[in-house]
């Protein structure tokens, strides 16, 4: 009890000084916009699946690429600095009334969070191809994960609340690589609620741990992204602007949803941003020759 409630205080002043971090930076930037409604709207809709468990970057990935909103190279920026204050709300509320191991629960997020801030330095100077082949993949295995779970392929049976010896120790290992990937696109949720389920714990378990990891990763990794200026500031407000509602209605209004079918509509949508974003990247490198031959003749 005692350590629930230093995490719920800990992600308040995660939150509150992330915001206040991020308000500076915006304050000293030029040309600041407000978001349109299609980014705002994006936010509170790719949210809103958030909080029901389905994830918010795939989908919101997708929307990014049909829309053209933001440019390939800034997506992963804009993706965790945009959704990282509606998905500290999300752990507030999930980390407080669902049951979890306080030990394992402490231990994956420190895991997750030490993942994300190695793999956002590093992919904040990563290139445009380097970053449309990467997400491009990512996308690709959101979407088997997600006909994986709606086809019920891997067992969700377990009861077990926590996770000790060799079992904690793997849990550790694998949400600092899922923490890592978060920076690349690959949303933590569904791979999160699959490790949940082989270790053998209960599947409700899942929304503290996931929401937990993130919303102390994204913050931490979003820190770096802002420092190099790798995001777009007007999608990422219009994220962070409407999915603050958007988590709140989930979360306290909404309490049932055909979400199988939700996952059957978001599968498409992202199959459809994978390959338009691998496309991107061949057709990049398909310019570069040309391009050389331009600055040698």
């Amino acid at each position: 009890m005692v350590i629930r409630a230093v995490l719920l205080a800990l992600l308040w002043l995660v939150g509150i000084a992330f915001a206040t971090y991020w308000f500076i930076r915006v304050r000293r930037s030029d040309g600041f916009r407000m978001p349109s409604w299609l980014e705002t709207g994006i936010g509170f809709l790719t949210n809103f699946l958030d909080t029901l468990g389905i994830g918010s970057f795939a989908p919101t990935t997708s929307l990014f690429k049909f829309f053209k909103l933001v440019p390939d190279e800034r997506i992963p920026g804009t993706l965790n600095i945009g959704h990282a204050l509606p998905t500290v709300v999300e752990a507030l509320a999930f980390i407080a009334i669902v049951k979890v191991d306080p030990l394992t629960l402490v231990a994956l997020i420190v895991a997750a969070v030490l993942g994300a801030w190695l793999g956002a330095g590093l992919v904040s100077r990563w290139p445009r191809r380097y970053v449309q082949i990467g997400m491009g993949g990512a996308l690709l295995v959101a979407a088997v994960l997600f006909v994986m779970k709606n086809l019920n392929v891997l067992s969700e049976s377990g009861s077990a609340l926590g996770l000790t010896g060799s079992t904690l120790a793997l849990g550790v290992v694998i949400n600092f690589c899922l923490g890592a990937l978060m920076t690349i696109g690959i949303g933590l949720y569904a791979p999160a609620m699959i490790m949940v389920g082989l270790l053998g714990m209960d599947p409700k378990s899942a929304f503290p741990i996931m929401m937990g990891s993130c919303a102390f990763l994204m913050p931490a990794a979003s820190i770096r992204f802002i420092r190099f200026d790798a995001y777009s500031l007007k999608a990422a407000l219009g994220l962070t602007l409407g999915g603050i509602p958007g988590v709140l209605i989930a979360a306290y209004i909404v309490h049932s949803l055909p979400i199988t079918a939700v996952r059957w509509l978001v599968i498409i949508v992202v199959l459809y941003a994978a390959f338009s974003m691998l496309r991107s990247a061949f057709n990049e490198r398909r310019a570069i020759p040309g391009e050389a031959a331009e600055v040698h003749g």
